[in-house]
């Protein structure tokens, strides 16, 4: 077997591996390949680390159990989901360049990386209507959102993307594909699969186009049109320490959503753009690795709750048992 950082053996596939496809996750800086391998090594294990964390804290602590957490448990658990497919297959690029991977594992990827980022569009979008409708409507906050709506929103966050990333992925590969089987990216994605494809996907395109715009720009909007309100009524707040209050709880969450979004609809709305696949990866990553890594970090450290139960479950349960 070659060394880890050689260049991928494109001259001698058997006739076994000319099926296969390979990713070629950054193949054009082979000698940076080591020093990636160990930076995206700390990311993903620093995401598993910290949206663990939360899934823990929300879980265990009776304080963070109302809906605002109940919906970052589920940011969580998309995240960590999310790092499972990408990261590992990120790794073996890295390390082993040139390794085959059957159409079928392909397949299962890019199934599972449109449905967790259509899921966790969806939660974003719930999280901003919960966050209007405690800071618009306190009175009735409670009376709304009950526990069995939080589940079923939820559940339905999980399973509304599942139907729309199988149809695109089976489209998708059903087209024939000719020439290379090398994808020029880290992970199975709709773009660089694309390019290999030898037959019209004009349809594909405007279909794929079609279902960003209202997968994407739609709860955008919504979350605009939530925003929006809550502005208008932290302003209309005699309190200074009200209105702080407020905006803090909303800063976070609209953090994570400019980082999401904007990432997203740069690679999905023009899958055949004019960017290089070298440019695309990059775009890639924001998305696939550091926002799931910064995610905790954005939500704990503006959290003066969180914190709380950080102490309340890990220090003070620890001293409870200590003799």
């Amino acid at each position: 077997m070659p060394p880890f950082w050689a260049a991928p053996p494109w001259t001698n596939h058997s006739r076994s591996a000319e099926l296969e496809f390979v990713l070629l996750g950054f193949a054009h800086v082979p000698s940076l390949r080591p020093m990636l391998a160990v930076l995206f090594l700390a990311a993903f294990l620093l995401t598993l680390l910290g949206n663990t964390l939360i899934v823990l804290l929300t879980s265990l602590d009776p304080g963070l159990r109302v809906p605002m957490y109940l919906f970052l448990r589920q940011l969580a658990l998309v995240e960590i989901c999310f790092s499972l497919d990408v990261a590992p297959r990120l790794l073996v690029t890295l390390l082993w360049p040139g390794r085959g991977m059957y159409p079928t594992s392909c397949a299962l990827q890019l199934f599972l990386v449109l449905s967790f980022v259509l899921t966790e569009s969806l939660l974003l979008t719930v999280m901003a209507w919960d966050r209007f409708l405690a800071i618009c409507r306190p009175l009735h906050y409670g009376t709304i959102m009950s526990l069995r709506l939080c589940h079923l929103l939820a559940t339905t966050c999980w399973l509304a993307g599942i139907p729309v990333a199988l149809v695109f992925t089976i489209w998708l590969f059903n087209f024939p594909y000719c020439g290379s089987r090398g994808i020029r990216h880290y992970l199975c994605d709709i773009p660089p699969l694309l390019s290999l494809v030898c037959a019209d996907t004009r349809v594909f395109e405007a279909s794929m186009f079609v279902t960003t715009v209202l997968l994407v720009f739609v709860p955008v909007s919504l979350i605009l049109m939530s925003y929006t309100r809550i502005l208008a009524a932290v302003l209309q707040m005699p309190s200074a320490s009200g209105r702080h209050k407020a905006l803090s709880t909303c800063a976070s969450h609209l953090i994570v959503v400019i980082l999401f979004y904007c990432t997203t609809g740069v690679i999905h709305l023009r899958p055949k753009s004019s960017y290089s696949p070298e440019s695309k990866q990059v775009v890639s990553l924001s998305y696939t690795m550091v926002t799931p890594m910064l995610n905790p970090l954005i939500y704990s450290l503006r959290n003066k709750e969180f914190k709380a139960a950080l102490v309340r479950v890990f220090i003070q349960r620890r001293g409870t048992f200590t003799p």
